[in-house]
């Protein structure tokens, strides 16, 4: 216990010391770049704009903005590590690098090659350009996209989660050798453990086979829910909000069920008993579509529907005080705001769980049916 109090305190002192030193780097290296209106929403427009980039990944991470009597913005955060693979080859420099001014997109320049940031993409510039050339769509015609490796924000929320999920149930686990009741955060932990072992693993995989697959299912579940949370935080992480993320999930739970699956499941699937024999090419056709395709697609279109859907909601009804601020003033205007928004956010806590629970309950349905038993008369 002792080592792991000395190991989070370590932690939360070199995380504050890092953040404390880019922050001041981070704030000093935009300071020559003023934004327009000093960077504040005040129209429909902006407020989608402000909207669509938290949606948004990100290369940098920023807490919070203001801005000074004079119309300068000052950020508070840290700059993140980029890492692109370009034409000749990898190329690492820190985000603080890049900042945008007026007059368009600052262009960095690295072993030789130069690179701009453009709607959120790293793009490697033309040799011999000096600036970024738009056509008509507004589409860079002189640059073309590398391949990003970058440490973005939403990689951070991922490694935080992942933090997070290591310290608590290394320490369950630990308690688990020694007692039969765990203690401290153990026991918040425990009941929804036995929660996704009880009304998740057992009911849809069965008696004999859940034991297999509840190290997944518990790394599934713990994995969205805590992220849905960080999602409803100050902090801004949008992760099970990106599609990438949602498709790798999906992407394992079909992994996993492809792989275990039987010969009575595959017999079923490819060669299924009971119908014509001209008809089972074509169900073939249709069941592998079902578990490649279909099955995979729900569940990463549900879970990054409905969490963009809720930063999407929460973030238009705090925007109601920038639209409604002429028709019922400054201070009703908040107030409506904030009270709509404390109501959503609410109802978000509890679809963070709902999400992964859903998320949870089906990859095991579905694992549960590659894994099935059939009995043969």
């Amino acid at each position: 216990m002792k080592i792991a109090q000395k190991t989070i305190r370590f932690l939360t002192i070199a995380v504050i010391a890092v953040i404390t030193s880019t922050t001041f780097a981070s704030e000093a290296d935009r300071k020559d770049h003023p934004q327009k209106d000093g960077g504040q929403v005040n129209t429909q427009a902006e407020v989608k704009a402000y909207i669509k980039h938290h949606l948004k990944d990100s290369h940098d991470f920023t807490f919070f903005s203001y801005s000074t009597d004079s119309g300068e913005r000052k950020h508070f955060g840290f700059s993140l590590p980029v890492i692109i693979w370009s034409s000749e080859g990898l190329v690492a420099f820190m985000s603080s690098e890049f900042h945008h001014n007026d007059d368009g997109h600052v262009i960095v320049e690295k072993k030789g090659l130069k690179f701009a940031k453009i709607h959120s993409q790293i793009y490697e510039i033309d040799k011999g350009a000096t600036v970024v050339s738009f056509d008509e769509a507004h589409h860079a015609t002189n640059a073309h996209k590398t391949l990003d490796f970058s440490i973005t924000k939403s990689v951070v929320g991922i490694l935080f989660a992942g933090l997070l999920m290591f310290l608590g149930f290394s320490r369950l686990a630990k308690q688990y050798k020694t007692r039969e009741v765990p203690k401290g955060f153990g026991r918040v932990l425990e009941p929804l453990v036995i929660y996704v072992r009880d009304e998740i693993a057992r009911p849809n995989i069965g008696e004999k086979k859940y034991k297999k697959f509840m190290s997944f299912l518990l790394t599934v579940f713990f994995f969205i829910w805590i992220l849905n949370l960080l999602g409803l935080t100050p902090l801004g992480f949008n992760v099970t909000g990106q599609i990438a993320v949602t498709v790798c999930l999906a992407l394992f739970t079909m992994v996993i069920y492809l792989t275990n699956g039987t010969r009575d499941f595959w017999a079923h699937t490819l060669w299924m008993p009971g119908v014509p024999y001209i008809l089972r090419p074509i169900l073939a056709i249709i069941e592998l579509a079902g578990f490649i395709l279909i099955k995979p697609f729900s569940l990463l279109v549900r879970l990054f529907a409905n969490i963009t859907a809720g930063h999407f909601v929460v973030m238009s009804l705090i925007a109601l005080m920038v639209t409604l601020k002429e028709a019922f003033g400054p201070v009703a205007s908040t107030g409506i705001s904030l009270a709509l928004a404390l109501f959503i956010m609410v109802i978000e806590i509890l679809v963070a769980f709902l999400q992964a629970f859903i998320f949870t309950m089906l990859s095991s349905l579905f694992i549960g049916m590659a894994v099935e038993e059939h009995e043969h008369h």
